[in-house]
């Protein structure tokens, strides 16, 4: 288990009266606060939104998340992963559904390796109540934050409640609100900073697959579930109450699109005709379907993450992906981990070269999980039909097997490992060379263990390194 240090509340307490500020409350804002909570910080959290644990979810979309093994250290670095495991639903394996309704699996990882569907919004409930029992959280919703004065160091808020507008110091500020953080917005005016977003031709719409009787699972309880159809797909992942959260990934416009579904007749249609299997599970297909939002998918890159050495952006803020390899949640809570790291090796009061190394180290990971993020879409959306595909990561298994230290599957590396992702982007374009010359030569498993199979094998992956 990862812990913070064990004795952090001396080197800052000379600090004590100048709470850090942290901006929005969701996954990583909270997890933050908590970090810099235990390291004995006075922290003051910001959230533009009401208390989701009163006034409901309010974040607009209630996809389930993938936790894996990089998120789980983060919680495990504040002692609080257990809580979570016991909300959380294993996964083991894809489960795939062809058009007829026939299905084909394929393992996440080795024997005991799960990725676990976890609620959003009660993760983010969660997150929010342990850090408001510390005793140096202090959290304050319906806060808007209308501008921001990096000279000053000022915070323009509005309260949503009342109306009021006012100011508001801070000493550091950790820019945790999202995709289109208000606190990157400013960065964005400073001199020569980078800042691109890209956004897919697809948009995505939220659906349910209901429980069965008495809230058992109509579907595979420990898988996530794909119905890929080359230009589109759907995936499913499991809630505790039977039910899944069904995910419908479409393009916008086109002969097969959102905007050609403009009727109910045509999206029952469509239904029966590509995901005639699920559709008795969705009794109220239409009505979700008229009623949840089609949400955009983008990617968003920017540097430098931090200003002088006050300000600092961390999750989405600072590298939003697309949702295709379950990492966006996991990549924001390794920052978390990065930077308490940082704070160990060089003290709660030299944030100059802990913010300074934390973007340096975390910029060309976030870059390299962007990047991986629009592959494994490829692949889920076509590929995993495809029983080349199949066979080729079965083989890739076997490859792993006989040569334990020198191959390691590309999903494993990402998402069953702490491996940085660029250094596992590059080994996977690595894989993925040596695999384009081994195929050609494999048409079964057994082709595997042919003599110039398996002497090209050795030859490319087995030689010294």
């Amino acid at each position: 288990m990862t812990t913070v240090s064990a004795s952090p509340a001396a080197a800052v307490s000379g600090a004590a009266a100048a709470p850090l500020t942290v901006m929005g409350a969701g996954l990583v804002g909270s997890l933050l606060s908590l970090y810099l909570a235990r390291r004995g910080h006075a922290v003051q959290v910001l959230e533009r939104r009401p208390d989701p644990r009163r006034s409901g979810f309010q974040e607009g979309r209630s996809i389930n998340l993938a936790l894996s093994d990089r998120g789980w250290r983060a919680l495990e670095g504040v002692g609080v992963a257990a809580t979570i495991r016991e909300v959380g639903i294993a996964m083991t394996h894809r489960v795939m559904h062809d058009k007829a309704g026939h299905l084909t699996e394929q393992p996440y990882g080795q024997a005991g390796q799960a990725i676990y569907s976890v609620n959003r919004g009660h993760l983010n409930r969660t997150l929010l109540t342990l850090a408001e029992a510390e005793p140096n959280v202090h959290i304050s919703f319906g806060q808007q934050c209308q501008h921001l004065d990096l000279a000053a160091r000022q915070l323009h808020l509005r309260d949503a409640a009342t109306g009021h507008a006012h100011t508001a110091g801070y000493t550091r500020l950790f820019g945790t609100d999202g995709a289109f953080s208000v606190v990157r917005s400013a960065l964005q005016r400073t001199d020569r900073y980078d800042y691109s977003q890209d956004f897919l031709d697809y948009g995505y719409k939220e659906l349910t697959i209901e429980a069965g009787p008495g809230g058992t699972w109509a579907l595979e309880k420990h898988a996530l579930h794909i119905w890929p159809r080359g230009r589109f797909m759907m995936i499913a992942l499991p809630n505790l109450d039977g039910s899944f959260n069904a995910t419908l990934y479409f393009p916008f416009e086109g002969p097969e699109s959102f905007a050609a579904l403009d009727t109910p007749e045509k999206v029952q249609a469509f239904f029966e005709a590509e995901f005639a299997d699920a559709l008795p599970l969705m009794p109220n297909l239409l009505a979700d379907y008229a009623a949840n939002p089609t949400a955009s998918l983008v990617t968003i890159r920017c540097y430098p993450w931090k200003f002088a050495d006050d300000v600092l952006l961390l999750g989405d803020a600072s590298h939003a992906i697309v949702p295709f390899y379950g990492q966006g949640m996991n990549a924001g809570f390794e920052d978390c981990t990065v930077l308490n790291q940082l704070l160990d090796a060089h003290g709660d009061h030299n944030w100059p070269q802990v913010m300074a190394e934390f973007q340096q180290q975390r910029k060309p990971n976030a870059d390299a999980m962007a990047d991986l993020a629009v592959y494994n879409f490829v692949e889920m959306r076509d590929r995993v039909a495809d029983p080349r595909f199949l066979l080729q990561k079965k083989i890739e298994a076997k490859i792993a097997a006989q040569f334990p230290g020198r191959w390691t599957p590309l999903y494993s590396q990402v998402t069953f490992s702490h491996t940085p992702y660029a250094q596992a982007w590059a080994n996977g374009q690595r894989q993925d060379g040596i695999m384009a010359r081994l195929m050609p030569l494999i048409q079964t498993e057994a082709d595997y263990a042919t003599a110039a199979v398996q002497q090209l094998a050795a030859e490319l992956v087995g030689g010294p390194e």
